[in-house]
């Protein structure tokens, strides 16, 4: 199948790098015009740079875009209506990991894991909704995990923050289509993936990448860890009108974990 998405207006958050990258340059590839946003401007204009030299120019736009800002949201939907011509596919993926049990994680990171994984999602839709209500049928797809539905001791904020985005999704989904509004809401739930983040987890381990990739694996009853598309092709599928009875679900890309 191709141009499984095409004419769709799509805005993604996070897009500089790992799976933000992955979901635009997908959507973009089968079709869909897309707003490359993230807090590092370089990293989102490089992603929306790759889009135009793949498949043309004005594919892709970026934006330099705090998702805990509502005067950086604003402005990123405005860009949308005026770049795109409008939106009907939200792909909240912004997100960030905090450690510490339920002793040693700070308060301080506790509001900052939740301020940009789950404060990101309300501020986004109560800015996008009224243009993406013009342009229907859309789709709204937040990035959760499976840690917001399988717990760990090690990580009460993260656990915390991606179940909240898990129900808010719920949410969003009854009130689109109680109002009618032909936009639908789910949620992703990955377990690990090879993204630069675990660039990050191996040197906070103290260990080697592969080796750490190695020990994920060991977790997963698939015996593997995902790749960006694994996430982008579901994105990718939610973004399209072939999931358009699908609304208020969650979609577990875990290798079998929550199957345990």
């Amino acid at each position: 199948m191709v141009d499984r998405v095409k004419g769709k207006l799509a805005l993604v958050t996070g897009a500089a790098q790992g799976l933000g990258a992955a979901h635009s340059l997908l959507l973009a590839k089968e079709g869909a015009r897309v707003l490359c946003t993230d807090i590092n401007s370089n990293g989102a204009a490089n992603t929306a740079q790759i889009i135009n030299e793949q498949f043309g120019a004005g594919t892709a736009y970026s934006i330099e875009h705090d998702v805990t800002n509502v005067s950086h949201w604003n402005a990123a939907v405005e860009m949308a209506r005026d770049n795109l011509g409008g939106l009907n596919v939200l792909v909240n993926n912004a997100g960030i990991g905090v450690a510490g049990n339920i002793e040693d994680c700070t308060f301080e990171d506790w509001k900052r894991c939740f301020a940009v994984n789950v404060d990101s999602i309300f501020h986004g839709c109560q800015a996008a909704l009224p243009l993406m209500r013009e342009h229907a049928p859309g789709s709204i797809i937040n990035i959760s995990s499976i840690a917001g539905l399988i717990a760990s001791d090690t990580m009460p904020a993260y656990n915390a923050s991606k179940a909240s985005v898990w129900m808010l999704s719920k949410s969003i989904a009854l009130h689109c289509a109680k109002k009618n509004m032909g936009i639908r809401c789910n949620s992703i739930h990955p377990t690990f993936v090879d993204t630069p983040i675990l660039d990050g987890t191996a040197k906070h381990a103290g260990i080697e990448k592969g080796l750490l990739l190695e020990k994920l694996a060991r977790q997963v009853p698939l015996k593997m860890v995902g790749e960006p598309n694994d996430i982008a092709n579901a994105v990718l599928y939610l973004a399209s009108d072939e999931s358009r009875f699908m609304t208020g679900a969650e979609l577990k890309l875990d290798g079998g974990i929550s199957a345990m």
